[in-house]
């Protein structure tokens, strides 16, 4: 009786965590003892959702869990309420990771996903006058009942410094002298697989100071100096994107991307390779999969250890790791493919540059043996580019050293391939190839929409859940009265949850019979939300210009979720006149029963899993 809400959150969590942490050892020891070859995700983004009700649906246990609960006396809606959702991302990019690390661990391959354990994440997002206003996310405050720390675990990662030529038995060779290290220290999570007892692992990095305390200082009355190392530290793992406007949140942004490769890579090499392995046979055994052109960096690195601590030759090195890494390109926008000064890159990682220099030189050989001396391709093609500051093309490093490079969507990866990296298509017959995104729909339908997972296993069993390739045999149903006729229940509920979501969460009020048309997606103009807020502007003009009668307009109610970068002005006023529009439209009696608008704020998983459902 004297429990807390929290404190019977935490109890039912764990007992969950127990049950699944039985068979995570179990399959790790499996997959170290099979020596299998294992996928390492490498991202600066996971938007995993709340774990618990996932974690019951993955091993079996909801209905048991809420039989038991219920015979307790506990609502157990409350106590998934109190889950606080991991601030780990933002959008697709964090998504798409999430559901690849689940997916992986479905079909029972061997998976460790890589990236940050962000102190506070994103941000939570606010409005004030209809303008973003970004508060931290506090989501660790509370704990959370699905980390397991290691700091005994951690990797020393280092920055700054120069390099340095040494004899090596008659060899000359470099090495990096460092100015500065920090911890990474891990902190592990379960990725269990959807009824297959197969549990990969999510590990995520926390920055600590080397040494986090000077005694000496401190009795001295220097406070905040003793202290310093600790902050400077911690500052790596504090924020997912830190604001890049500045020089220092520019090389915060890169110490980030290195500090969590960096880890990564040692980590695999410590823990999943003995000390007699055949370096040579490492492509059998790992790849790392780059998502996107934030853990690009990992690239040199691989090379450096190759080269610096294992003492192989440059050839190969680079022949190992040309066929350990592959490359997920995100984007088609040429400003949006990240590059890096050599000035910060070589101040930052001396010895990181070296490669890369090298890497170019040795690429650019191979460009001009097939095409000669066109300098316009190798200019166009050159792993570093002249103008407007000389700088490192991530993408160009990650295709040039990726065994494979994918986009994400038919048409996107024929983009890639024809307008993006032309050069590189026709230099690498066979290397760009499609991987078209998708959700999880354990998440997103089994725990998201469990009346339609309901009618459809009804329909064709439960097959689908696994393969959704089975979904085609709901085409014979597509004229069944009755099908259709629960279809549009299992509609109808959906909207009237979310109706309640949206009442107690922000005071929206969802109008019954409007046709729900929702806009969720991270805040950016190529995403395009301004084109949906000019159709509500036309919409509800020829409404009150009287070309259009009120009455011949199908009820709609458009609902936005987004988050702008703190820095990105642009998307920021694009918020700020959504919900300007807004304003006008539901104020406005001569559209009211067929225009409403309304943005929530702080959109994330959670309430990603009440909308999209209700979405017509």
């Amino acid at each position: 009786s004297a429990a807390t809400p929290n404190d019977r959150y935490f109890a039912f969590a764990m007992t969950v965590r127990d049950y699944l942490v039985a068979r995570w050892l179990e399959d790790q020891r499996r997959q170290l003892h099979q020596r299998a070859k294992s996928v390492c995700y490498l991202s600066a983004e996971y938007l995993l959702g709340r774990q618990l009700d996932n974690n019951l649906i993955a091993s079996g246990l909801s209905d048991i869990a809420s039989e038991a609960m219920t015979a307790c006396g506990i609502d157990v809606d409350e106590l998934r309420a109190l889950e606080v959702e991991p601030g780990l991302g933002n959008g697709g990019l964090g998504r798409l990771a999430a559901c690849f690390i689940d997916s992986l661990a479905t079909l029972g391959v061997p998976n460790i996903g890589y990236g940050i354990r962000y102190d506070y994440g994103i941000f939570r997002q606010t409005f004030q006058g209809g303008q973003q206003v970004e508060q931290p996310d506090a989501w660790l405050s509370m704990g959370s009942p699905w980390e397991f720390p290691h700091p005994e675990a951690a990797q020393t990662i280092s920055f700054g410094g120069h390099t340095e030529k040494y004899d090596d038995d008659g060899v000359t060779r470099s090495r990096w002298v460092p100015d500065w290290t920090v911890q990474a220290v891990p902190y592990n999570y379960m990725v269990p697989g959807y009824r297959n007892g197969r549990v990969n692992t999510l590990r995520l990095w926390s920055a600590k100071a080397t040494n986090s305390f000077d005694l000496r200082v401190f009795n001295s009355g220097d406070y905040e100096e003793a202290v310093r190392a600790q902050t400077f530290a911690e500052n790596i793992s504090k924020v997912l994107y830190p604001e890049d406007s500045t020089p220092q949140g520019k090389e915060l942004r890169l110490q980030q991307q290195y500090f969590f490769v960096a880890a990564s890579i040692a980590d695999f090499f410590e823990h999943q390779l003995g000390d007699d392995f055949d370096l040579a046979r490492l492509p059998d055994r790992v790849i790392f999969q780059l998502n996107d052109t934030h853990p690009v960096i990992g690239v040199p690195e691989m090379m450096r250890v190759l080269i610096d601590e294992k003492k192989l030759e440059w050839d190969d090195a680079w022949a190992i790791t040309q066929q350990c890494f592959a490359y997920t390109c995100h984007t088609l926008l040429p400003e949006a493919l990240e590059v890096w000064p050599v000035d910060l890159l070589g101040r930052l990682l001396p010895r990181h540059l070296e490669i890369i220099y090298r890497i170019n030189e040795v690429f650019l050989e191979e460009v001009r043996e097939r095409f000669g001396d066109d300098e316009l391709r190798i200019r166009n093609m050159s792993i570093i580019g002249e103008f407007p500051v000389r700088s490192v093309r991530m993408a160009y490093l990650a295709t040039v050293a990726g065994a494979k490079v994918n986009g994400v969507a038919e048409l996107h990866s024929q983009l890639l391939r024809d307008k993006v990296l032309p050069d590189f298509n026709e230099f690498y017959p066979g290397k760009f190839t499609n991987v078209t995104n998708g959700v999880t729909p354990r998440r997103f339908m089994c725990l998201a929409n469990p009346e339609l997972s309901t009618l459809i296993t009804d329909a064709i069993g439960s097959g689908w859940i696994t393969d959704l390739e089975r979904l085609r045999e709901l085409e014979s149903y597509a004229e069944d009265p009755e099908f259709r006729a629960r279809f549009r229940e299992v509609k109808a509920a959906n909207k009237r949850r979310l109706s309640h979501v949206l009442r107690e969460r922000d005071g929206f009020e969802v109008s019954d019979g409007h046709m729900l048309d929702v806009m969720v997606k991270r805040l950016h103009e190529y995403k395009r939300q301004m084109l949906k807020v000019l159709h509500i502007v036309t919409t509800y003009e020829s409404i009150v210009s009287g070309r259009v009668a009120a009455a011949d307009v199908q009820p709609r109610t458009f609902v936005f979720g987004a988050k702008a970068a703190p820095g990105y002005v642009m998307a920021k006023q694009i918020i700020h006149l959504i919900n300007a529009v807004g304003s006008v439209v539901n104020a406005d009696p001569r559209v009211e029963g067929r225009l409403k608008v309304l943005f929530p704020p702080n959109y994330n998983v959670t309430l990603a899993e009440r909308v999209i459902p209700a979405a017509d």
